[in-house]
């Protein structure tokens, strides 16, 4: 009994720590990627960028198969991978992780709440009535894998207890994020096609509960169920969350029934959530990723660029809400638990380190660029709002970094 409680704070410190050391590099390849998109958007040959990612491929055989540019296939398919992961991560977090412990949920949800509602109520100050009213949900986001990367850079001396509020306040930002999405960025819904959806989940999580083990089922029901969420209307990336929410967690779900009834564990120990989440997580942050950058974050940046921007509602919109609403609301809402004696700050940490980490979840940059693509069919708002999202992030990750490195001493050796 001794070595399984010692046995399962091991069992979620590992793949916590695995989730950390991936995000912290994919971060550097996120970076690498954008920046290589800037300067593809921004060479000599700077127009081959959009006919590039503007290019149309036809999967499937007519009337069944679907015609999207590459820019879409990425933002539609791959990203519905991403976003599998994300399921996984909100999963397991409210199992077995941070979002578990009713003691310690309350501080990490009222902070990301704050900092999701203050940035959309800037935004919409700024854009009210205007072109770019529907781009209120760009702010709202923080990117997991820059703000991790701010961390790591800041060294060992940011402690533990700080790392773990700032990912469970990005997952739960995550969650705002996909509600986000489902509700107010998408077409118009069919019924059918959803319902259809609804069955194939079911269908999933009957095959979770009998055992079923071959990975090429839930492959092909999974695909099958992005294609009717994609029919649908709602975005079909939110198909990969559904997804990695059915997930199973127990182990005894990657075995079969009679394993399971003789007490047999899965096949390497491990649960199918943690095994799943291993081996795609490194996809999704070392390509998936990288490669939504690429195809998303090249710019024409020139002077006229930057003065229309400065003056563009939606440009100035989206970074105040970022540099100025995110870290106010991060820390509006972790003051206000806290006063109210719902929640006490994690161990270790004083209020200004709390305000250095609510300055690093004001990069937003993955999501709020998805968000960006969906909020806006028009070109020039759509570059307005990523110049935003650029400046803002890259203000925030230089000024988090600092404040971390301020508000923080070296760990004694």
């Amino acid at each position: 009994m001794r070595h399984h409680a010692r046995a399962v704070p091991r069992l979620i410190a590992r793949p916590l720590q695995e989730f950390l050391r991936t995000e912290a590099a994919g971060g550097v390849l996120l970076l690498l990627a954008a920046a290589a998109a800037l300067a593809w958007a921004n060479a000599p040959f700077g127009a081959s960028y959009g006919s590039v990612w503007g290019t149309h491929l036809r999967v499937g055989i007519h009337p069944l198969s679907i015609d999207l540019s590459l820019r879409a296939w990425v933002n539609d398919a791959l990203m519905a991978l991403f976003f599998y992961v994300v399921g996984l991560e909100i999963k397991r977090e409210t199992v077995h992780g941070e979002l578990a412990d009713r003691r310690s949920v309350a501080l990490p949800v009222a902070a990301a709440l704050g900092g999701m509602l203050v940035p959309a109520a800037i935004y919409v100050a700024m854009n009210a009535g205007g072109a770019g009213a529907r781009g209120w949900g760009i702010p709202m986001a923080t990117d997991i894998a820059f703000a991790v990367g701010v961390v790591v850079l800041a060294g060992t001396r940011v402690p533990a207890a700080l790392k773990v509020f700032l990912l469970a306040l990005a997952i739960v930002d995550d969650i705002g994020a996909i509600v986000v999405i489902a509700a107010f960025y998408s077409d118009d819904i069919a019924l059918g096609w959803l319902a259809g959806a609804g069955v194939l989940f079911a269908v999933v999580v009957a095959m979770g509960r009998a055992g079923v083990r071959p990975v090429t089922l839930y492959l092909i029901a999974g695909v099958i169920a992005w294609l009717a969420v994609f029919e649908s209307g709602v975005h079909a990336t939110i198909a990969g969350v559904a997804l990695g929410l059915l997930t199973p967690v127990s182990p005894l779900a990657v075995g079969d029934t009679a394993d399971a009834a003789r007490g047999r564990p899965s096949p390497d120990g491990r649960p199918l959530l943690e095994r799943a989440e291993h081996v795609l997580h490194p996809w999704t942050s070392y390509a998936v990723i990288p490669v939504f950058a690429l195809a998303n974050a090249g710019i024409a940046i020139d002077g006229g660029a930057l003065r229309n921007a400065a003056h563009s509602p939606v440009a100035v919109g989206v970074a105040a809400g970022l540099v100025i609403g995110k870290p106010a609301g991060v820390l509006c809402g972790a003051w206000l638990t806290t006063r109210l004696g719902l929640a006490a700050l994690p161990a270790g940490v004083r209020w200004r380190q709390l305000a250095a980490v609510a300055l690093v979840a004001g990069i937003g940059f993955t999501v709020s660029l998805f968000i960006s693509t969906l909020a806006f069919s028009d070109p020039r708002l759509v570059d307005e709002a990523k110049l935003g999202i650029l400046g803002g992030s890259l203000l925030m990750s230089a000024a988090g970094y600092l404040a971390l490195r301020a508000t923080t001493r070296p760990r004694p050796t």
